[in-house]
């Protein structure tokens, strides 16, 4: 299991190359929202949400209730509902790890990678193997957003073009990794979810339009 860990560990590189700048990107959009360095780190720390978590600072910035902020992040996080049990299926024979352990690092890259790589690993390794993957993109995050939150506003002062490509490499990420399940996935699949989310992004908010597309992708995935 260790050197499943380690493997996990070493394939959560390919998602901190994507987390990394977005997380800096939101510890320095806490900071200019008058959020302390310290609560910025700990937002990604206890809450871990990526977008999300963009969000919840403006809600914050912006007034909202308590019960306004949690609603929202609630609903642009009911993803991970379709997420778990696709996981679970190529997880539950050689399960050893407490369920929290395994829902806690569960992020839209962490499982896109997952969902790829796990069907070609032994299946003694795949618990391992996902343990590491998490807490690798688990600590890009949290270890981002530090930087971010205290060291990014002069890194973005200093360079025009470290500030104009921060927002291009999460984009890029997700269609790496489209790119490594689509072999998975059939066409029709993905061409529905991503019909959908467009759909909904023209009649819905953001969070709203990403739970339409997972609707569809569902629907469509249990379709024969």
């Amino acid at each position: 299991m260790k050197s499943a860990f380690l493997r996990g560990l070493a394939d959560s590189l390919s998602i901190a190359v994507g987390y990394v700048p977005v997380a800096i990107s939101f510890g320095l959009a806490a900071v200019y929202a008058d959020i302390p360095p310290f609560m910025a780190v700990l937002t990604s720390v206890l809450v871990y949400a990526g977008a999300s978590q963009f969000i919840l600072v403006s809600l914050v910035a912006g007034g909202a209730g308590a019960a306004s902020v949690v609603g929202i992040v609630l609903l642009m996080n009911l993803r991970h509902l379709f997420y778990g049990p696709a996981l679970m299926t190529r997880l539950e024979d050689e399960r050893r790890l407490p369920l929290i352990a395994l829902a806690a690092g569960l992020t839209d890259e962490v499982f896109a990678t997952a969902i790829g790589k796990l069907e070609t690993l032994p299946q003694p390794d795949r618990e391992g193997w996902y343990a590491g993957l998490q807490l690798g993109a688990y600590l890009s995050w949290v270890g981002g957003t530090a930087v971010g939150a205290y060291f990014g506003y002069d890194w973005l002062r200093d360079s025009a073009i470290l500030s104009q490509t921060l927002g291009f490499v999460l984009p890029a990420l997700f269609f790496a990794l489209l790119l490594e399940i689509r072999q998975l996935v059939p066409l029709r699949v993905l061409a529905g979810a991503a019909g959908a989310t467009l759909l909904g992004m023209w009649l819905l908010p953001s969070y709203g339009a990403i739970v339409l597309g997972m609707l569809a992708g569902a629907l469509l995935a249990g379709r024969r």
